[in-house]
Protein backbone atom coordinates (compact mmCIF):
# COMPACT_ATOMS: atom_id res chain seq x y z
CA UNK A 1 0.00 0.00 0.00
CA UNK A 2 1.27 3.31 -0.91
CA UNK A 3 2.72 5.15 2.58
CA UNK A 4 0.94 8.81 1.50
CA UNK A 5 -2.40 6.57 1.19
CA UNK A 6 -1.26 4.87 4.63
CA UNK A 7 -0.51 8.02 6.37
CA UNK A 8 -4.07 9.32 5.25
CA UNK A 9 -5.95 6.80 6.42
CA UNK A 10 -4.48 6.82 10.25
CA UNK A 11 -4.93 10.43 10.39
CA UNK A 12 -9.06 10.06 8.95
CA UNK A 13 -9.51 7.30 11.90
CA UNK A 14 -7.54 9.53 14.47
CA UNK A 15 -10.43 12.64 13.65
CA UNK A 16 -12.73 10.07 13.67
CA UNK A 17 -11.88 8.95 17.06
CA UNK A 18 -11.27 12.26 18.45
CA UNK A 19 -14.32 13.50 17.13
CA UNK A 20 -16.50 10.86 19.07
CA UNK A 21 -14.78 11.31 22.21
CA UNK A 22 -15.58 15.01 21.87
CA UNK A 23 -19.24 14.42 21.01
CA UNK A 24 -21.01 13.32 24.41
CA UNK A 25 -18.77 16.45 25.60
CA UNK A 26 -20.35 18.80 23.27
CA UNK A 27 -23.58 17.50 23.92
CA UNK A 28 -23.30 18.26 27.76
CA UNK A 29 -21.87 21.27 27.87
CA UNK A 30 -24.97 23.40 27.71
CA UNK A 31 -26.05 22.76 31.06
CA UNK A 32 -22.51 23.65 32.30
CA UNK A 33 -21.86 26.72 30.21
CA UNK A 34 -25.58 28.10 29.60
CA UNK A 35 -27.36 27.35 32.65
CA UNK A 36 -29.94 30.30 31.72
CA UNK A 37 -30.57 28.43 28.69
CA UNK A 38 -31.28 25.91 30.65
CA UNK A 39 -33.90 27.01 33.24
CA UNK A 40 -35.54 28.27 30.70
CA UNK A 41 -36.16 25.28 28.97
CA UNK A 42 -36.97 23.62 31.79
CA UNK A 43 -39.51 26.10 32.85
CA UNK A 44 -41.41 25.83 29.74
CA UNK A 45 -45.19 24.97 30.50
CA UNK A 46 -46.19 23.22 27.72
CA UNK A 47 -49.42 21.95 29.14
CA UNK A 48 -51.23 25.54 29.66
CA UNK A 49 -52.56 25.34 26.87
CA UNK A 50 -54.06 22.22 26.69
CA UNK A 51 -57.34 21.43 29.02
CA UNK A 52 -57.37 20.39 32.28
CA UNK A 53 -60.39 18.49 32.43
CA UNK A 54 -61.81 19.99 35.76
CA UNK A 55 -58.68 18.29 37.40
CA UNK A 56 -57.92 20.44 41.14
CA UNK A 57 -62.02 21.43 41.39
CA UNK A 58 -63.15 21.03 44.81
CA UNK A 59 -66.57 23.15 44.53
CA UNK A 60 -68.55 20.52 43.46
CA UNK A 61 -67.98 18.28 46.38
CA UNK A 62 -69.48 20.83 48.93
CA UNK A 63 -73.14 19.97 49.82
CA UNK A 64 -75.51 22.26 48.05
CA UNK A 65 -76.78 25.63 50.21
CA UNK A 66 -80.26 26.81 50.02
CA UNK A 67 -80.49 30.48 48.37
CA UNK A 68 -80.53 33.02 50.34
CA UNK A 69 -83.51 34.71 50.86
CA UNK A 70 -84.00 38.35 51.25
CA UNK A 71 -83.90 39.37 54.84
CA UNK A 72 -87.58 40.14 56.14
CA UNK A 73 -88.22 43.02 58.12
CA UNK A 74 -86.52 42.73 62.24
CA UNK A 75 -89.73 41.74 64.13
CA UNK A 76 -89.65 42.02 67.93
CA UNK A 77 -89.44 38.64 69.57
CA UNK A 78 -91.94 37.30 72.17
CA UNK A 79 -91.68 39.05 75.91
CA UNK A 80 -91.03 36.28 78.30
CA UNK A 81 -93.06 36.82 81.60
CA UNK A 82 -91.95 36.76 85.10
CA UNK A 83 -92.67 34.38 87.14
CA UNK A 84 -92.58 33.49 91.11
CA UNK A 85 -88.31 32.65 91.03
CA UNK A 86 -87.29 34.59 87.94
CA UNK A 87 -87.93 37.90 86.38
CA UNK A 88 -89.17 38.24 83.00
CA UNK A 89 -87.06 39.98 79.93
CA UNK A 90 -84.99 42.92 81.56
CA UNK A 91 -83.21 45.63 79.85
CA UNK A 92 -79.78 46.47 81.39
CA UNK A 93 -79.23 50.26 79.86
CA UNK A 94 -75.64 51.89 80.04
CA UNK A 95 -74.91 55.29 78.28
CA UNK A 96 -72.37 58.06 78.65
CA UNK A 97 -70.75 60.74 76.81
CA UNK A 98 -67.47 58.38 75.76
CA UNK A 99 -68.40 55.98 73.71
CA UNK A 100 -65.57 54.06 73.93
CA UNK A 101 -65.92 53.28 77.90
CA UNK A 102 -69.75 52.68 76.84
CA UNK A 103 -68.92 49.74 75.13
CA UNK A 104 -66.33 48.15 77.18
CA UNK A 105 -68.72 48.44 80.14
CA UNK A 106 -71.36 46.95 77.94
CA UNK A 107 -69.27 44.05 76.88
CA UNK A 108 -68.46 43.93 81.17
CA UNK A 109 -72.59 42.91 81.53
CA UNK A 110 -72.37 40.97 78.85
CA UNK A 111 -69.45 38.31 79.89
CA UNK A 112 -70.71 38.50 83.35
CA UNK A 113 -73.98 37.09 82.21
CA UNK A 114 -72.25 34.52 80.38
CA UNK A 115 -69.58 33.46 83.53
CA UNK A 116 -73.15 33.20 85.86
CA UNK A 117 -75.59 31.38 83.27
CA UNK A 118 -77.96 34.17 82.24
CA UNK A 119 -79.45 34.11 79.34
CA UNK A 120 -78.62 37.02 77.04
CA UNK A 121 -81.83 37.68 74.69
CA UNK A 122 -80.19 40.31 72.44
CA UNK A 123 -77.41 43.27 72.93
CA UNK A 124 -77.62 45.94 70.65
CA UNK A 125 -77.11 49.64 70.37
CA UNK A 126 -79.36 52.58 70.57
CA UNK A 127 -79.62 56.06 67.98
CA UNK A 128 -76.67 58.08 69.23
CA UNK A 129 -78.15 61.62 70.52
CA UNK A 130 -76.64 64.89 70.02
CA UNK A 131 -77.04 67.55 72.71
CA UNK A 132 -76.21 71.29 72.20
CA UNK A 133 -74.73 73.27 75.02
CA UNK A 134 -76.29 76.92 74.34
CA UNK A 135 -74.78 80.08 75.68
CA UNK A 136 -75.88 83.41 75.77
CA UNK A 137 -73.70 86.56 75.47
CA UNK A 138 -73.32 88.65 78.44
CA UNK A 139 -74.83 91.81 76.48
CA UNK A 140 -77.05 90.49 74.29
CA UNK A 141 -79.98 88.14 74.05
CA UNK A 142 -78.24 86.31 71.56
CA UNK A 143 -77.30 82.89 71.60
CA UNK A 144 -74.09 80.01 70.26
CA UNK A 145 -73.29 76.90 70.88
CA UNK A 146 -70.65 76.62 73.06
CA UNK A 147 -70.64 72.02 72.71
CA UNK A 148 -72.41 69.61 71.18
CA UNK A 149 -72.65 66.60 73.33
CA UNK A 150 -72.93 63.06 71.86
CA UNK A 151 -74.96 60.51 74.14
CA UNK A 152 -74.42 56.91 73.56
CA UNK A 153 -76.65 53.94 74.60
CA UNK A 154 -76.06 50.01 74.52
CA UNK A 155 -78.59 47.85 76.15
CA UNK A 156 -78.16 44.08 77.03
CA UNK A 157 -81.80 42.55 77.29
CA UNK A 158 -81.96 39.42 79.52
CA UNK A 159 -84.29 36.86 80.32
CA UNK A 160 -85.27 34.93 83.33
CA UNK A 161 -82.45 36.23 85.57
CA UNK A 162 -82.98 34.35 88.87
CA UNK A 163 -84.56 36.42 91.79
CA UNK A 164 -82.39 35.58 94.44
CA UNK A 165 -79.20 35.95 92.10
CA UNK A 166 -80.36 39.28 91.01
CA UNK A 167 -78.82 40.99 93.96
CA UNK A 168 -75.34 39.46 93.88
CA UNK A 169 -75.59 40.23 89.74
CA UNK A 170 -76.87 44.19 90.15
CA UNK A 171 -74.14 44.78 93.47
CA UNK A 172 -71.04 43.66 90.92
CA UNK A 173 -72.74 46.02 88.32
CA UNK A 174 -72.61 48.74 90.41
CA UNK A 175 -69.30 47.74 91.98
CA UNK A 176 -67.53 47.80 88.48
CA UNK A 177 -69.44 50.75 87.46
CA UNK A 178 -66.95 53.53 85.45
CA UNK A 179 -67.50 57.26 86.11
CA UNK A 180 -69.76 59.08 84.06
CA UNK A 181 -71.33 55.90 83.06
CA UNK A 182 -75.45 55.75 83.83
CA UNK A 183 -76.81 52.08 84.23
CA UNK A 184 -80.51 51.65 84.65
CA UNK A 185 -82.73 48.36 84.24
CA UNK A 186 -85.92 48.64 83.43
CA UNK A 187 -88.59 45.79 82.11
CA UNK A 188 -88.39 45.46 78.39
CA UNK A 189 -91.78 46.78 76.33
CA UNK A 190 -92.92 47.38 72.69
CA UNK A 191 -91.42 51.08 72.75
CA UNK A 192 -88.11 50.08 73.60
CA UNK A 193 -88.17 47.63 71.00
CA UNK A 194 -89.05 50.88 68.44
CA UNK A 195 -86.40 52.82 70.27
CA UNK A 196 -83.84 50.82 68.48
CA UNK A 197 -84.93 52.35 64.87
CA UNK A 198 -84.50 55.88 63.91
CA UNK A 199 -87.53 57.50 62.80
CA UNK A 200 -88.01 58.95 59.23
CA UNK A 201 -91.05 61.30 59.72
CA UNK A 202 -90.29 61.86 55.63
CA UNK A 203 -90.70 58.35 54.41
CA UNK A 204 -93.72 57.98 56.44
CA UNK A 205 -95.36 60.56 55.36
CA UNK A 206 -95.00 59.70 51.68
CA UNK A 207 -96.08 56.32 52.80
CA UNK A 208 -99.37 57.55 54.54
CA UNK A 209 -100.03 59.35 50.80
CA UNK A 210 -99.84 55.82 48.98
CA UNK A 211 -101.72 54.10 51.06
CA UNK A 212 -104.15 56.49 52.32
Amino acid sequence: MNPVFRKLQVSVSQHALMLNRTLPLCRATPSIQHPVWCAASANERLYKSMPTQGIGRWRHLLPKQATKKKKDKHQMKPVVAATDTAYGSLNVMVSGFDMTVVEHYSQFIHNLCNRLGVKVAESYALPTKSTEVLLVQEQGTKTYVDAILKTHKRVVQVNSLNATLCPVFMDVLLQNQPEGVQLSVKEHTEEDFHARFKARPELEGLMAQINP
